[in-house]
């Protein structure tokens, strides 16, 4: 039995018997916000008019690409024997690059939804994510989705939620989340299933900050989850870690919509409101508390995220870089796993050193800053982290290849490496494990999951991962492949920084950390493909390779020829010859003082020689 349309519930504390907080998990395109649709359909919390797909995902790029870039919270209210619950759901992304924002919406629930494909079985991020629950002890329910479909393999789906993730499948709910089949079998089971929340109102005020997001009219927003304590409209809060102490203005939920309240008790999920316009006051994992009587100590909070992909973005008008460094600033408060710092190059400016947790997730946040913020950038070549062993002792962490050291003063140059775990068909286990060799990989294991299927398990550097390894992999598989990787550490290996020379000219932004048995290789292939971006010029333009002080390779761009003696017809020959000697001396002078332009695309062709 459902409840009312959203228009009139209202935000409210409620006993912490009937509040369930839970997450949907899943692989990517396994039916979470589908999901999430339905049950906020099914409950009245939108009515059929103001359904549509993906109701939760509200950034226009997730609409685009189809996909949970954000984690988002929700709090919907059914009947079920006659009383009224609260279930706080947290719709979380599926794709690897964003793995951090499950960990932290699970962080908030006590219990998850793993939601597995019916035809597709058990995938790559499936086992990470269940992993990832059953780590902070919650309370998993396997969910078979999409039985609607012509074709489906639901026994084996079971006996592979058994053996590939260990969790008991002979209660696992059977449901169609598009056709709205068993809904109210995942109902019953949230309830049943799911313990409630174990905060008590008398304890000083702990809640967790596990999202924000900034609003131009009434400062930071704050998501919190109520884990002791009750917070009220009025109260003097104080933020533990950063030690800020403000006022709550707001308090309320997500019903869907932002739906003011008076106050939230244990257990309960929802926003508060403080008028904090200062980016810095606010941290997500933080610890909110009552500034009169504060916990005697912090919750746990969340594990940093460690970002593994670098970037420069530099504004192409240069008089947008304080608003590219405001917006930086609010995308970082809204996501926390994104990091940056100032810096400069002599070939594009002043700009910022970015840091993502994966490819995706950088396309993801420079789309979101062109679109959004209506900034027009450069982007420069992405590269991960390296660690270097220097003569004294000392390890330095490198995310720029314009900082690598002279090689004299290297002792050890560490790669990342990632443990990656592939579940493919088992006629394609050949051309994956090729696939690997190929890129320094180290065998680790084999595990045939059932009839057809199979894990394949490799350490590879994360380098020869991130710039095109899943696309060859669904290519290699027509599409049946998955991947998921974990950064394991360090490992040392015979790395080597290339210099890109455009006329004799080193260009900072167009440097890169390669494999000497690759180096050469690499260098043809780019000054190559720099010799298409780059536009021809009055003059000639070498383009060069450069493995410290030795060229190993080089492309020239041949002048644009102009035809000076076009005029001249007939009559003396010497009369041309003048004019030719006249252009070559000022080509000579060009050649001397002229500025090469270089395009947006000749500083991403690093992307292209990498895949090459």
């Amino acid at each position: 039995m459902s409840t009312a349309g959203s228009k009139s519930l209202k935000a409210g504390r409620i006993d912490r018997e009937f509040i369930r907080n839970f997450s949907i998990i899943a692989h990517i395109d396994h039916g979470k916000s589908t999901l999430a649709d339905q049950l906020l359909l099914k409950t009245g919390a939108i009515t059929q008019r103001e359904f549509k797909d993906q109701i939760l995902d509200d950034l226009d790029i997730e609409r685009e690409r189809g996909i949970t870039v954000k984690a988002r919270a929700v709090a919907i209210r059914h009947e079920h024997k006659g009383q009224i619950y609260e279930l706080n759901l947290i719709d979380t992304p599926g794709h690897v690059d964003f793995h951090y924002e499950v960990s932290r919406s699970l962080a908030a629930c006590e219990g998850a939804l793993l939601l597995v494909d019916a035809f597709q079985g058990v995938q790559a991020q499936t086992v990470a994510n269940a992993y990832a629950a059953i780590n902070v002890d919650l309370e998993i329910i396997p969910v078979i989705n999409k039985i609607d479909l012509p074709i489906t393999r639901i026994d084996e789906v079971l006996d592979e939620i058994e053996t590939v993730i260990g969790l008991d499948s002979s209660n696992a709910l059977k449901i169609s989340a598009k056709a709205g089949t068993g809904i109210d079998d995942v109902f019953d089971a949230i309830i049943e299933r799911i313990p409630h929340p174990t905060g008590k109102i008398d304890n000083p005020l702990q809640a967790l900050i596990f999202d924000c997001k900034y609003d131009s009219y009434r400062g930071v927003i704050i998501y919190i989850r109520i884990v002791e304590g009750e917070i009220k409209k009025g109260d003097k809060v104080r933020f533990m870690r950063t030690g800020g102490v403000h006022d709550v203005l707001e308090v309320g939920q997500f019903l869907p919509n932002m739906v003011n309240g008076t106050s939230l008790g244990p257990g309960q999920v929802g926003y508060i409101v403080t008028g904090a316009k200062e980016l810095e006051d606010i941290k997500v994992g933080d610890t909110v508390t009552l500034a009169g009587n504060p916990a005697s100590e912090p919750l746990p909070g969340y594990q940093e995220p460690q970002q593994m992909v670098f970037c420069g973005m530099y504004p192409i008008d240069a008089t947008d870089f304080e608003k590219l460094r405001y917006e930086l600033q609010r995308m970082g408060l809204n996501d926390a796993s994104f990091s940056f710092q100032p810096e400069t190059s002599d070939a594009l400016g002043f700009g910022f050193r970015c840091g993502f947790l994966g490819m995706l997730h950088m396309e993801i946040i420079q789309q979101r800053l062109e679109q959004e913020s209506n900034l027009s950038l450069i982007q420069t070549a992405p590269n991960v982290t390296y660690e270097l062993l220097l003569r004294g002792g000392e390890v330095k962490i490198l995310d720029n290849p314009q900082d690598v050291p002279d090689t004299g003063s290297i002792v050890e140059f560490r790669e990342p490496i990632a443990k990656v775990n592939f579940i493919v068909p088992t006629e394609n286990i050949g051309v994956v494990m090729q696939m690997c060799e190929d890129r320094r990989g180290t065998y680790v294991n084999t595990e045939f999951l059932g009839p057809g299927r199979t894990q394949v398990i490799y350490e590879l550097p994360l380098a020869e991962i991130i710039y095109d390894m899943h696309d060859r992999l669904k290519s290699a598989t027509r599409g049946y492949g998955t991947m998921d990787y974990d950064i394991i550490g360090y490992r040392p290996a015979n790395l080597v920084k290339m210099d890109i020379l455009v006329k004799a000219v080193q260009v900072d932004a167009l440097a890169s950390i390669v494999h000497r048995d690759v180096a050469e290789k690499r260098g043809r292939s780019l000054v190559k493909r720099l010799k298409e971006e780059i536009s021809k010029h009055q003059f000639e333009i070498p383009i060069q390779a450069a493995l410290g002080g030795r060229i190993v390779a080089r492309e020239t761009i041949s002048a644009l020829r102009k035809n000076v003696t076009a005029k001249c017809y007939g009559g003396d020959i010497t009369r041309k010859r003048k004019l030719w000697a006249k252009q070559k001396e000022g080509k000579k002078r060009l050649k001397q003082f002229g500025q090469v332009e270089i395009p947006q695309s000749a500083f991403l062709s690093v992307l292209d020689a990498n895949k090459d």
